[in-house]
Order: structure tokens, then C-alpha cells, then sequence
């Protein structure tokens, strides 16, 4: 069964489990999914991304942690999160990244909210904004001119990942707290593109 959605149809397929190592009940999907319950599904615990970018939520309604879900397998859930510090035990909804396309990828970051103190200006992959010369952890807002990136919490693409994204807020996010639902501080320390 193929859950069709004609803004995004074509671009991206996700095929969903309700078991690990891609067992039981599954559902593929062209578009985004608010709740997988109102497909017959407790959660997701396997997945495999044939197309597209996607963001993934744990809970309904794009709500609670958020991680990105990039072509290839995800045989359990643990893998959802990738390198990420933090256990992931479900997923309940996901929706494709459009901005993932761009072949060019920009953001400008600030210190302070509303776009205020120092800024710098990325285009690239960032292990580590301290040793880009970023001196510390907080980036208030950011502005993304094209493209879309995965912020991370710590170095080395680790901790709470926060995706942004050039088409959501028309690309500015001009305050911390509209970076993802589990952010308590602006503390982001790495950065990568999203590209397919």
C-alpha cells in the first residue's frame, strides 16, 4: 500500500516496519506520515529510505526528538539517530525534507536571537564550530539561504540533532526554541549538509 501526496510524489519513498530488521506489517510512503497509529502501526521499528531526505519525530505530529533519516537501511530503531548520544526508542511520524535537493547549501548563524551578535557565514560540513573559530556553544538564530543542514548538540555530529531548513520559517529561525521541541538552551556545536 503507497501513501500518495502530489507536492512531494516522485522525489521520495520510505518504506516503514513494524519490526525490526524490516519484519511484520510495512507501508511505504511518498509523503509525509503526522501518525503511523492511523496506519495500523504502534511505531516504526525498521525502515528503509529508497529516495529523498527525510526527518523523523518521536512522537505524533512532528513533535519530541527529531532525526534525520538519509538513503540506506535502518534496521532498528537505534539506528534512526545514527551517531547520535541519545537513545531513540520510536518513531511515530516523519515527513521528506524538500530543501535536501539544493546543490548548494547556506546558512549564516548569530550569537544572540533576532539575528543579533557575531554571525558566520557556512556553506560546508562543520565537525566542530570551536575549531572554525566559533568560540562558543550558542547559536541564538540562523538564517538558511539555501539548502538544508542538521545541527548538532555537541562535536562530532553527536546529541540532540535539530534540522533546519531553507522552505520552514521561510528559513529563519530567530530564536533557539524554534530549533526543535527538546532545545532548553541554544547549544549547538556541529553541523552538517543534508544532500541526496
Amino acid at each position: 500500500m503507497t501513501h500518495h501526496c502530489t507536492k512531494f510524489s516522485g522525489h521520495w519513498k520510505i518504506i516503514v516496519f513494524d519490526e525490526e530488521c524490516f519484519q511484520g506489517r510495512r507501508h511505504e510512503f511518498t509523503s509525509e506520515c503526522c501518525n503511523v497509529m492511523e496506519f495500523g502501526f504502534e511505531t516504526v521499528r525498521s525502515l528503509r529510505v529508497e529516495s529523498g531526505a527525510w526527518v523523523g519525530y518521536e512522537h505524533a505530529s512532528y513533535q519530541g526528538q527529531q532525526f534525520v533519516l538519509e538513503r540506506g537501511e535502518y534496521p532498528q530503531c537505534d539506528a534512526f539517530g545514527g551517531s547520535n548520544a541519545y537513545h531513540i526508542e520510536r518513531m511515530t511520524s516523519f515527513r521528506p525534507i524538500a530543501c535536501a535537493n539544493h546543490r548548494e547549501c547556506r546558512m549564516t548563524i548569530y550569537e544572540r536571537e533576532n539575528f543579533l551578535g557575531r554571525k558566520g557565514e557556512l556553506s560546508d560540513d562543520y565537525p566542530s564550530l570551536q575549531a572554525m573559530g566559533w568560540c562558543n556553544n550558542e547559536v541564538g538564530s540562523l538564517r538558511i539561504q539555501s539548502g538544508a543542514f542538521v545541527c548538532y548538540q555537541y562535536p562530532g555530529y553527536r546529541g540532540y540533532q535539530y534540522i533546519m531548513e531553507c522552505d520552514r520559517h521561510c528559513g529563519e529561525y530567530k530564536h533557539f526554541r524554534e530549533f526543535g521541541s527538546h532545545c532548553q538552551t541554544p547549544q549547538i556545536q556541529s553541523i552538517r549538509r543534508i544532500q541526496q
